[in-house]
């Protein structure tokens, strides 16, 4: 979204759109620290500035319950934002709230509004504008002070273009530490100036029962190394806040993730802050979840093995029958059973719930030659990409496609066509799969240039037919329907809503 509308307003050069991207990935930090909303503005192609993108603090109300995305400066926004890009630094002024429209307080509440560039190439690329009511900017408590103090030395690095850092992971992950979380703020030193009462709680779980504050983090850590279960070799930068890593640690049962953002001043380092979280829960969560996928894995290849051993039998027992019509039953069942094993297979070989369907019809596709008569070479290709289908269509639409390709072999290519072949000729013929997927529905055509369906136009009611029937208005909710193909022989066309990944 972010893309479109910054496209919307002339701005596309990539190198700005990604700076962009990284300040909004990251300036909920400076929204929590601030107790403040945080609104980004650019310049419009049209005159003027649009709103582009809109962080609320989790730290404390809001003061925009409505959607800014799309808004226009007009007003004290306007002049205020003009004078940012014109000196090019941060600037602040406090308005009332009725000039700003904002949704706390009442008309004559002060709000205080700054602006803070983002300059680029010596221009002012975007305006980041921070509001929050005056009188929470007077909160007196040491926790206000401590964060909005932080606020405005990451404003100030947003002026001087070094945060957010480009060299810095990018990106957010699961289980990554934020404001509410814990918070230790570091001096130039890199001693702890500040530690919030989530971090001293924090780090008493993980069995420091010193004092935190005027200690060195790092010191603080290594005290518990006879209980740390995992050390990073990044964890020493991260403690000391000297590089903005991302580390964990593990002590006993507790999983810390940590995250540094060192400060800077014109290039001069000042301090840093080191957010803390505490991630145990996450990580057991994660941890049986690799579990469960495992036990998954392990179900479909023990499945998988299975419909072999059922395949195998199948097998041994058509050898030892001699009815023709009993083999032909037999040999069917077998393919069928050796069809869904394929599945299972390809199911087996990762832990999605979806599967690369081409992969499954490409190893149907090698099951089938062997129906064909010694007369006949039939060649199969698959034209087009199915893409990831879910496990639960996976079955039926194997089976539904690989019984359509068996029937256009066995009755595109009967054996009275080939009684009139001379001695060691052949009879060559074609069967075509193609898919055309659009999002969730699925077409696919099956033609062969076989002797096509006659004056009938329909493919009977055999065994195989009934079966791709079933499956496709029972089990995939879909149509199927016959036709002759020009130039000779038959078209399958199957129609098919895809279901979504089931684990979504």
């Amino acid at each position: 979204m972010l893309n479109e509308l910054l496209a919307a307003e002339g701005i596309t050069d990539e190198t700005d759109v990604e700076y962009l991207h990284l300040l909004v990935g990251d300036w909920q930090l400076i929204a929590d620290l601030s107790f403040a909303d945080v609104v980004l503005w650019v310049p419009s192609s049209s005159g003027g500035y649009t709103v582009v993108a809109h962080a609320r603090p989790t730290t404390g109300a809001t003061l925009f319950n409505r959607d800014l995305l799309g808004a226009r400066a007009t007003g004290f926004e306007r002049d205020l934002v003009d004078r940012a890009v014109r000196v090019k630094d941060l600037v602040g002024q406090v308005a009332e709230a009725k000039s700003l429209g904002v949704s706390a307080g009442t008309d004559d509440t002060e709000i205080s509004a700054e602006a803070v560039p983002v300059v680029r190439h010596g221009d002012a690329i975007a305006i980041m504008v921070r509001y929050s009511e005056e009188v929470r900017r007077r909160g007196s408590s040491r926790l206000e002070r401590n964060y909005r103090h932080s606020a405005m030395a990451l404003l100030r690095m947003v002026v001087q273009g070094t945060f957010p850092d480009r060299d810095a992971p990018s990106g957010a992950r699961h289980g990554e530490p934020r404001v509410g979380d814990g918070i230790f703020i570091l001096d130039h030193d890199s001693r702890v100036d500040y530690a919030s009462p989530n971090a001293v709680s924090l780090m008493h779980r993980l069995g420091h029962a010193g004092e935190i504050e005027s200690s060195y983090l790092a010191e603080v850590v290594s005290s518990l190394s006879t209980e740390l279960r995992q050390v990073d070799e990044t964890l020493p930068l991260v403690l000391t806040g000297r590089a903005p890593w991302r580390t964990e640690l593990e002590v006993g049962r507790t999983s810390v993730s940590l995250r540094a953002i060192p400060l800077t001043d014109a290039g001069s380092r000042v301090g840093a802050i080191v957010l803390a979280r505490d991630v145990s829960e996450i990580r057991r969560r994660k941890r049986e979840l690799l579990s469960r996928d495992a036990m998954i894995k392990e179900m479909h290849h023990r499945v998988k093995n299975n419909l072999q051993t059922v395949s195998a039998l199948l097998r041994l027992q058509t050898r030892r029958i001699d009815s023709p019509e009993a083999k032909s039953a037999l040999t069917e069942a077998m393919r069928r059973v050796s069809i869904i094993a394929v599945v299972h297979d390809v199911l087996s070989q990762g832990v999605e719930s979806e599967v690369d369907f081409d992969e499954v019809v490409d190893k149907g596709l090698r099951l089938t030659p062997e129906l064909t008569s010694p007369l006949v070479q039939v060649s199969l290709q698959r034209n087009g990409s199915f893409g990831a289908i879910s496990s639960a269509d996976a079955t039926s639409l194997a089976l539904a496609i690989t019984e359509l390709i068996t029937n256009a072999i066995e009755h595109g290519f009967p054996v009275e066509k080939q009684e009139g072949l001379a001695p060691g000729e052949t009879l060559n013929g074609h069967v075509w799969v193609t898919p055309e997927r659009d999002g969730d529905h699925l077409r696919v055509t099956i033609a062969d240039d076989g002797v096509g369906l006659g004056d009938t136009q329909s493919p009977g009611n055999g065994l195989g037919t009934q079966i791709v029937r079933t499956l496709v208005s029972a089990d995939l909710a879909g149509s199927i329907e016959w036709q002759a193909r020009e130039g000779g022989g038959t078209v399958a066309i199957l129609d098919v809503p895809l279901r979504p990944d089931s684990y979504d």
